[in-house]
């Protein structure tokens, strides 16, 4: 069987490890693999490259994705979708792996109502897609914005400031959230829940006459109220503390992938092609806790993965204890 893998969407660390995954599991079951360039567009323009083994050197732990990403509405329309599908079966393509996020895993639906066999894998830093514990690029995420919190602290220590550091997360708070209980933030704005800035200032108030020299927040870029309005209510208010923002911005879904990362788009990658072996197109892979697992798009595609409200309890209570 001749087999197309492409990645789509927002870029994930993780992306290419997944891919080199893919093509070395149908590489094993003597499957030809073809990678599609630049997403869904890819497949109507009709670039598609052989990948072989010497294309995978070095994949593993290269951020980014070699294959190219991007966002196409053209194949979620009936015309580009029958468009899309007709150039798969030209090409003698029996299966496609999408490799991308909820927007991604919705034309894999769709494609797969066209006809196509497709399979997807969840590749995204804000791990909004139910049905996975876990998408590809969610750990490094992490670490890099809570490497960027490690480092701000300093300087809020030594100015005596509140600092507030914006990561990535439209509409979810997930990686707000986890990066400020790693990284010993005092709050976390994210879209899930609504804080008023009066709180927050109490809140500041409050940890300095506990002795506290400084203040880290983390917001989502898609918080509610948003990091740079938080910033000149404090400052607007004169109190104790002088807030200074910093974006981690993009650098979040680049830089190379953590090893948990590449073990994950490992599994996925893997799983992703045995789904297709066993007849179980029309599905994405995931993990539930050591366990890899296929759930129909039908499942996903629509659906919202919604954040644990006891984390979000656990974040507010390490910050009352943080002295």
């Amino acid at each position: 069987m001749k087999l197309a893998v492409l990645t789509a969407g927002g870029v994930a660390p993780g992306m290419n490890a997944a891919v080199r995954a893919v093509a070395q599991k149908a590489f094993s079951l003597g499957w030809e693999v073809v990678g599609v360039e630049d997403g869904f567009g890819g497949i109507l323009e009709e670039r598609f490259s052989p990948i072989d083994r010497s294309r995978l050197g070095g994949l593993m732990h290269r951020g980014g994705t070699f294959l190219g990403s991007g966002r196409s509405k053209a194949v979620r329309e009936k015309e580009g979708l029958e468009r899309a599908a007709q150039r798969l079966e030209e090409e003698g393509i029996g299966g496609l792996v999408v490799i991308g996020g909820g927007g991604s895993l919705t034309s894999a639906k769709a494609l797969g109502e066209a006809g196509v066999e497709a399979v997807g894998i969840p590749a995204t830093i804000d791990n909004d897609v139910p049905g996975t514990e876990l998408s590809i690029g969610v750990d490094t995420a992490i670490d890099t914005a809570v490497g960027a919190i490690d480092q701000v602290r300093g300087t809020a220590i030594s100015h005596n400031r509140a600092h507030i550091v914006e990561v990535m997360g439209r509409d979810s708070g997930y990686l707000a959230l986890m990066s400020a209980i790693a990284g010993g933030a005092e709050v976390a704005l994210i879209p899930e829940f609504e804080t008023e800035p009066g709180e927050i200032l109490r809140f500041l108030e409050v940890a300095y006459e506990r002795g506290k020299s400084h203040f880290v927040i983390v917001a989502a870029e898609g918080a509610e109220l948003s990091a740079k309005e938080l910033q000149e209510y404090i400052n607007e208010a004169e109190g104790t503390y002088e807030a200074d923002l910093t974006s981690v911005g993009h650098i979040q879904s680049g830089g190379d992938p953590t090893s948990t990362d590449r073990i994950l788009a490992a599994r996925l990658g893997s799983a992703a092609v045995e789904a297709l072996a066993e007849g179980e197109a029309g599905t994405m892979v995931g993990v539930s806790g050591e366990e890899t697992r296929r759930v129909p798009l039908d499942e996903v595609v629509g659906k919202e993965r919604p954040l644990d409200p006891d984390m979000y309890t656990l974040a507010q209570v390490l910050a009352e204890m943080e002295k």
